[in-house]
């Protein structure tokens, strides 16, 4: 274990997670004035800033844009501002998707406040004296950008002691307020992630070393105010920028599409996930594909087998078989994931995200080997008894044990080895029949207390997904716990649980990712591009690649799409080769693409080779197996099996177009951001934008331009919609033509 790892565990519980307040921090400072809260964060600190903001939706924006302008302003002020995942309200490249964006924008991203420093960036104007780093990108956000210089290559991790090692003396997030009791507490919210690890870290160099630090809270109320580890002391701030008369709203992610192709690598993802299991997700349309089969699997099970059988997957991958299910979830699935998203709320809410873990090490156990269950009965009380848990006549603190864990009611006591029950009372000897039948009638509670069916770090959503956190009860808040990466990422003993009891209670996990493109040794490739350009970032991906290989039943799985478009050519994302990996071959475990499941793990490269090109697309299986056989790891008689030789969109959208006459795999299954009108406008514009992205594309469009159909009158509408009723530019009008001649096509 590294020093770092010891200061944390040593520290963390006492100085971050104490709602009692029992250290001698004073609490936080309260202003309502960001200005005057500037004012006092340079004289803590000094001129030179190294600001830390939290990854997403987790920033004080209101307070760093005021830091960003006064640094702005003055430079003597150094601003270093280390972050993840700047997001930015959508911005078109043209004056036709200004048209299509724009009004939507005013609707979903209505109160949405922006960083200042990222229209800075955009805008090439950020001033010398402010230099913004980032660990992770918005998924090609930065791509042939000035930003790519400040780009910081780390697992997730590893963010803490790099924050530390660049000399963080900022930390500056929003949180969420509560008082009960009048006492006044702080929720981490949709950020635990670093907050939980680096603020006792810093806290013990402010100490030790004199270093300057201070840590600012931002009270927003439309926060989901997160309970468990996510609750703070007020002591773990030095200032509070109180909630102001009005708030600005959290950035929401609008749903995503799902795609024939993403339905099925959700579909056979799906099958993968072995009742009783552990589920880590990602983001976007992969992870709502996912969660949606899960859905079916469990809502629909006669329809989600209907499918299963016409894709023929248990005589095509015998994986599935092994590790996999498709019934409906008995025993429910625990959420272990870095990123909490709207898809686990709707599993929850499904009857799915159901199997509760514990802290407690004997528990887990014992419900892992279904020696006890979540409700409670004279059983639980006598295995426990049975493995020396409590003594045979009860105790103090037996009782109090008991009482924690949900075994004995609250009214229960214990006065001179007698139990007490209202007014009714027994020797608290259980080697005694008659004790055991009276604490049976009298004093066992229902279920057991302390279950936690979701472990999340972080978490960004739609409004729908903010709306539901808002709106959960106490006891459904009970079972989600936002809490440290670092518990999460990793099975390293963490001062919220060692490595036996998260082993415990991640058994048949199922971490899954999502990759841009895969070689066929397995390596994946899901960062970059081989010209050193970071695209998003590594991440926690390896992390749960890494924790996966670890524990005996877990399966690390990689999604992703078989075939891309880039540079206005179809290319298969599935290669012989390429110039750069973010998880190396030795790790290589399941692979999914829309055409099925490559089973990796401790297999020689001829199969490796052979199993990532029977999911390959058809059009592209050819020139790989030649490589293959070229590199002389695939044997020259080798030939693709018939049975994944017809990998084609055609035969994708047949199998779905046939199950979708029965609601099976819409396009939209959560509802979506976009009015009725907008998506049949989305398609329209996808559509001519394809058409158009070669030359001979571009010129074919052109000639349709020139001449004009009659709308219908729900086209006339659409066109009202785009602002192209009575077009004046030969843009415009250009534009005009061709959109009502592709929507009378739709």
């Amino acid at each position: 274990m590294s020093v770092f790892e010891v200061e944390t565990k040593t520290v963390s519980a006492q100085l971050v997670l104490d709602s009692n307040n029992t250290t001698n921090k004073p609490e936080a400072v309260r202003l309502n004035d960001v200005e005057k809260l500037v004012d006092a964060v340079l004289a803590e600190v000094g001129n030179h800033i190294v600001l830390g903001l939290p990854i997403a939706i987790g920033k004080a924006i209101t307070f760093s844009n005021a830091l960003y302008q006064r640094a702005k302003a003055d430079p003597n002020i150094t601003l270093q501002i280390e972050t993840a995942i700047s997001l930015e309200i959508p911005r078109a490249k043209t004056d036709l998707e200004n048209k299509f964006l724009a009004p939507f924008v005013r609707r979903q991203f209505a109160d949405v406040q922006e960083l200042d420093y990222m229209k800075d960036i955009r805008n090439n104007t950020l001033p010398d004296n402010i230099t913004v780093f980032e660990f992770f990108f918005k998924a090609g956000s930065f791509l042939n950008s000035s930003q790519q210089l400040n780009y910081t290559s780390t697992n997730y991790t590893h963010a803490v002691r790099d924050l530390i090692d660049k000399g963080v003396n900022v930390v500056a997030q929003v949180v969420a307020e509560r008082q009960v009791d009048d006492v006044t507490t702080y929720s981490l919210c949709s950020n635990s992630d670093l907050a939980l690890d680096m603020l006792p870290v810093l806290e013990e160099l402010k100490v030790a070393e004199g270093r300057k630090f201070v840590c600012v809270g931002e009270v927003n109320s439309n926060m989901p105010f997160m309970r468990n580890d996510a609750e703070v002391s007020a002591n773990t701030f030095d200032f509070i920028l109180e909630s102001q008369e009005k708030d600005y709203a959290l950035f929401a992610v609008p749903e995503d599409a799902i795609s024939n192709a993403d339905h099925m690598i959700g579909f056979y993802a799906s099958s993968l996930i072995k009742d009783g299991g552990t589920l880590q997700l990602g983001i976007g349309s992969l992870c709502s594909a996912l969660s949606y089969s899960l859905l079916l699997r469990h809502q629909s099970n006669e329809k989600y087998n209907q499918v299963f059988k016409d894709l023929n997957i248990e005589t095509k991958f015998p994986l599935v078989k092994k590790v996999g299910g498709r019934g409906i979830f008995k025993q429910g699935l625990y959420g272990c994931s870095e990123l909490m998203v709207d898809g686990f709320m709707h599993l929850y809410r499904a009857g799915i995200l159901t199997r509760q873990v514990f802290s407690d090490l004997l528990l887990q156990t014992l419900l892992n080997d279904k020696k006890i269950a979540t409700d409670v009965g004279i059983n639980t009380l006598t295995t426990l008894l049975k493995h020396q848990a409590i003594s045979t006549v009860l105790t103090a603190e037996n009782v109090t044990y008991l009482q924690k864990i949900g075994v004995l009611k609250a009214n229960i006591t214990l006065y001179q080895d007698t139990l007490y029950s209202n007014n009714e009372s027994c020797i608290a000897d259980l080697s005694q029949e008659n004790t055991l039948k009276w604490i049976e009638k009298h004093c066992l509670g229902d279920k057991l207390k302390g279950g936690i069916v979701m472990h999340g770090a972080f978490f960004i959503g739609p409004k729908s997904f903010y709306k539901a956190l808002n709106q959960m009860t106490e006891a459904d808040h009970a079972k989600f716990c936002m809490t440290s990466v670092n518990y999460v990422n990793d099975l390293y003993d963490h001062f919220l649980g060692d490595q036996k009891i998260k082993a415990m209670q991640r058994k048949e996990a199922r971490f899954f990712n999502s990759a841009m493109m895969v070689t066929l040794d397995g390596s994946a490739i899901s960062d970059a591009l081989e010209n050193g350009q970071v695209v998003s970032g590594v991440g926690g991906q390896y992390n749960f690649v890494a924790q996966s290989h670890q524990m005996k039943d877990s399966r690390s799985i990689l999604k992703l799409r078989s075939t891309c478009v880039r540079n206005g050519k179809l290319q298969s994302n599935v290669l012989f080769n390429y110039g750069h990996n973010t998880i190396p071959r030795q790790l290589r475990d399941v692979v999914v693409t829309e055409y099925g499941i490559a089973d990796l793990r401790s297999k020689p490269d001829h199969i490796v080779y052979t199993e990532l090109i029977k999911i390959a697309d058809s059009r592209f299986q050819p020139q790989l197996l030649l490589q293959a056989k070229n590199a002389g790891k695939v044997a020259a008689n080798y030939e693709i099996p018939v049975e994944f030789c017809n990998n084609t969109p055609e035969a994708i959208a047949a199998i779905c177009n046939k199950h979708k006459q029965h609601g099976v795999f819409p396009k939209y299954p959560q509802g979506s951001s976009f009015t009725d009108s907008e998506l049949k406008l989305i398609k329209a514009l996808k559509s001519l934008k394809n058409k158009g992205q070669s030359k001979t594309g571009k010129f074919k469009l052109m000639l349709q331009g020139l001449t004009a159909t009659k709308p219908t009158e729900e086209i006339l509408q659409l066109l009202a919609r785009m602002d192209l009723t009575n077009p004046v530019k030969f843009a415009d009008r250009m534009a005009q033509r061709l959109l009502s001649k592709e929507l009378k096509n739709k």
